[in-house]
């Protein structure tokens, strides 16, 4: 089975340079070799079940521990 899954780090920091708590949370992503779009307004990743809820969880202690607040998620099963 394959998700898609976006998710927002907050709080946001307006224009300049990307929050820390954003980069954290991606940078698992491309650790992890999973095709993903990191954005202005949040991140999209898209692979296997298994291995987008386990990056997630890290990605998402990542975005905690770099000074998020909040961070919303949402997951699709993406295989129909």
């Amino acid at each position: 089975m394959r998700l898609t899954a976006e998710f927002t780090s907050e709080p946001f920091e307006g224009e300049g340079s990307v929050p820390s708590h954003a980069v954290r949370a991606v940078e698992v992503l491309r650790a992890r070799g999973l095709d993903h779009d990191f954005g202005p307004l949040g991140t999209s990743v898209d692979g296997e079940a298994a291995a987008v809820l386990d990056a997630l969880r890290e990605a998402l202690a990542g975005a905690f521990a770099g000074g998020a607040t909040r961070v919303t998620l949402q997951i699709d099963r993406a295989d129909g």
